[in-house]
């Protein structure tokens, strides 16, 4: 079955264009001109994957992206946007994105990065397990013994599989920047992301902060 690619984008031309190439693609392709209409179209489309402008008139793509997140939708964001500033980059990663292609961009960037958020959405199938927490990579949902199962978005699950598979063991900042943000972010960008899982991981938390240095996954 075709990855289901939500395209938002309110440049009439550029919409068009994306709508062809990703088609030509393989992808099953639907768009929207603007954020209003983008959010009735993810709730009734449920696509895999969303390629987001960030600049648009009413409903930016920074708010389309809070409201995605905050309904639970955990396809991968792949945001456009004209400015390529270090603090632009955080704010559209700590708004729910997975990634960000500059413009103006080649198509091609726009193909491979989706191809390879998608990769990522479909790893394989693995489990990952620690104290009474399994991950399922392929899902991105995790489960806790007695409680239910909540689903990831596709940051937080990379982060959790990182501290899992370093479990008991510091993971700095750094580190896990440059694992899953590709070095587009600052520090706290981490501690943010960390937040985020232990209120979805509840109580006990596992997830402890060593100070100066990083956070440990230990019981």
């Amino acid at each position: 079955m075709p990855e289901r690619v939500l395209i938002v984008e309110d440049d009439a031309p550029v919409r068009r264009m994306l709508e062809r190439s990703l088609e030509a693609e393989g992808f099953e392709v639907h768009s929207a001109p603007d954020g209003g209409t983008a959010l009735a179209a993810a709730e009734r489309d449920s696509p895999d994957l969303v390629v987001l402008d960030v600049s648009m008139p009413g409903l930016d793509g920074l708010a389309v992206a809070r409201r995605l997140r905050a309904k639970g939708m955990a396809g991968a964001i792949l945001m456009l946007t004209a400015r390529d500033a270090v603090a632009d980059r955080i704010s559209g990663l700590e708004a729910g994105a997975d990634d960000y292609v500059v413009k103006p961009f080649a198509i091609e960037e726009v193909v491979a990065r989706l191809r390879a958020l998608s990769r990522r959405g479909h790893d394989g199938g693995e489990l990952l397990s620690f104290a009474d927490i399994t991950l399922d990579l392929a899902t991105r949902v995790v489960e806790r013994t007695d409680r239910p199962s909540v689903e990831l978005t596709g940051r937080e699950s990379d982060l959790l599989a990182l501290l899992i598979r370093n479990r008991r063991t510091v993971v700095s900042r750094e580190t896990a920047i440059e694992a899953i943000w590709d070095d587009a972010a600052v520090p706290n960008v981490v501690d943010r992301y960390v937040a985020k899982l232990r209120r979805k991981l509840g109580q006990p938390a596992l997830i402890h902060t060593v100070r100066g240095i990083g956070f440990k996954l230990e019981a």
